[in-house]
Order: C-alpha cells, then structure tokens, then sequence
C-alpha cells in the first residue's frame, strides 16, 4: 500500500510539473542567450544563418567552455566581441554576402515563442544577437550559458531535457 500511495503521489507531482511549461523550466534566471536573424527566409539566407551560427558556436563553446558564472561569461564575450565580428565578417564575404549584419551584445528583444510545448515569454533578455540584413527571417537561437546550445557544437547531438519524476515513473512502472 505504501508503494502505490509513493508512485500515485509521484504521478500527482510529475503531471503538476510537466503541466507548468514556462521558460522557467529550462532556462534559468541569469543566462545569456544567442540568436542569428537572417535577412530573410529565402534558402540563401537560410543557408548563411546556419553557417554564422555554426561557426559562432564553435567559437563561443572554445570561449566558455571553462566559465565560472554569469560574470565570467559576461566579460569572456565582452572582450571577444571583436573577433567574433572579424569571424562574422569572414563568413560574409566568403559567401559573397553583401546585405551587412548588426552584432549586439545587451538586452534584446525576443518574441513569445512555443518550442517543443514549451512556451517561451517575450521580453527583453540578455543576449548576443547576429542580425543579418534586414532581420526579417525566421531566427535561431539558444542559451549560451550556461552552455546549453554549446553542448550541441561539441557533441552534434541534440539536448534533451528529462524531469526526475518522469525518470523515476519510467524507472519502476
């Protein structure tokens, strides 16, 4: 009886969890997100998006991958800021792009988005943002740290994230 009583109430606590989907289950508090926009949705400017930010994310997971805090962080990109734009620049022009980009680092502006039922808020976050041309493509972007979208660029694999009550359900039902 005692075991049924501790799996109904893990049962009770998991659907209570999974049920609240907010930014707040997996991004936290203090972090530092990455966004590229591309001019616009055509494929060459899809295509550039994707080579910006691959390049950018092997370049920032090298920069961050030793980071003790958000501080730390903040000043490791503060200092970089202008190799990551010659990076940028570098990727442009071998592509023969010639719709410039703005680079920003400081609070930028996201839209509400839903990602795998997860509903992001919009606001003002903390972030680096490659704006390409007009800006007026559909976006990438990611948590840079705490590392979240690195793992992908050292691991090629995609992030998933798991509850520990759903663990445990799987575990022993």
């Amino acid at each position: 009886m005692k075991k049924i009583l501790v799996i109904l109430v893990l049962i009770f606590t998991y659907f209570i969890f999974s049920s609240t989907k907010t930014m707040a289950n997996i991004i936290p508090e203090e972090a530092i997100r990455f966004r590229v926009i591309p001019n616009s949705n055509s494929v060459e400017d899809q295509t550039i998006k994707y080579k910006v930010r691959d390049q950018l994310q092997l370049q920032l997971y090298t920069l961050l991958k030793d980071t003790k805090g958000i501080e730390d962080a903040r000043e490791k990109i503060t200092n970089e800021l202008n190799n990551i734009q010659q990076n940028i620049e570098i990727i442009l022009a071998s592509s023969n792009y010639d719709k410039g980009y703005k680079l920003s680092f400081g609070r930028n502006y996201f839209p509400e988005k839903t990602y795998k039922g997860v509903t992001y808020d919009e606001g003002y976050y903390e972030s680096l943002v490659v704006t390409l041309g007009a800006g007026e493509g559909d976006n990438w972007w990611c948590v840079l740290f705490p590392p979240l979208c690195l793992l992908e660029a050292e691991e090629s694999e995609e992030v998933e994230y798991k509850f520990f009550i759903q663990e445990l359900i799987d575990k022993y039902l």
